[in-house]
């Protein structure tokens, strides 16, 4: 399967790997990312993740084969509609629904379905040589699985209608509008990606993922005051974890703390 998986310490790793395509597209990729991600969930070793494309690629992911002229076909409507339930495990809502800090290292181009899995990470570090484009339109299609909303999430309606109508992001402007959040040389990719990695999971496992979810599903809440009240029992939660007592006794000493997950 050309989707591997290494673990460095308490980080997972996951690698797009099909170096002849620069890492194009495949449903083995998405078959991959859910076994991996699922694997990942389950596994109480594993408090952060980290996605990247095979550096042999040159790419982070080329997106879909074009060059397989069944690539972007249906034979019907109704075999669409009775696949869609199935849809619940393509690799956006896995990586989106995955309740770990997921960090996205963009290590060269990023395109179609590359582009959007991008916006299904927490924090993307970019390589200088990484670039995002959302070709869909000009093919007489759309981003799907709702790219173009998922990346006005991070950088704002029009800079997310700029690209979802097939203007090329480059490294250093994605990093101004915010959609990386770390921009360095490309040699130093997966060292900072790693940094970023080991220090959240250096953090009290269990309030990383609270905070993940506040920030995700309070987005979906419409308004403000709502979202602070849900976040009143989330915080009660913590309050109530072994982490809390040792993150605030080992304030207290001036040592440092020793988190377990409880």
């Amino acid at each position: 399967m050309p989707v591997y998986f290494e673990k460095q310490g308490r980080v997972g790793i996951v690698t797009l790997s099909r170096p002849e395509a620069r890492n194009a597209w495949g449903p083995d990729y998405t078959e991959g990312i859910a076994n991996l991600f699922e694997e990942m969930e389950e596994d109480d070793d594993v408090l952060c993740a980290i996605i990247t494309g095979d550096e042999k690629g040159g790419a982070f992911s080329a997106g879909a084969n074009l060059k397989n002229p069944q690539t972007h076909t249906l034979n019907s409507v109704a075999d669409f509609v009775k696949g869609v339930p199935r849809r619940k495990n393509a690799q956006f809502e896995v990586m989106s629904n995955f309740p770990k800090p997921l960090i996205g290292a963009i290590n060269g181009y990023a395109i179609g379905v590359g582009c959007i899995i991008t916006f299904c990470c927490d924090l993307l570090v970019a390589s200088e040589r990484a670039e995002w484009r959302l070709p869909q339109v000009g093919l007489g299609i759309m981003p799907a699985y709702g790219g173009a909303t998922r990346l006005a999430r991070w950088v704002g309606r029009g800079n997310a209608m700029k690209l979802a109508m097939g203007m090329p992001l480059k490294a250093a402007e994605a990093y101004r509008i915010g959609l990386a959040q770390w921009l360095v040389p490309h040699d130093q990719l997966m060292d900072q990606a790693l940094e970023v990695a080991n220090h959240i999971a250096s953090l009290p496992p269990l309030a990383t993922r609270i905070v993940k979810e506040s920030l995700i599903r309070g987005l979906d809440i419409p308004n403000l005051s709502d979202a602070s009240l849900v976040d009143l029992y989330r915080f009660m939660a913590l309050e109530l974890t072994e982490d809390k007592t040792e993150g605030h006794q080992a304030w207290r000493e001036k040592r440092r703390p020793v988190f377990y997950g409880r």
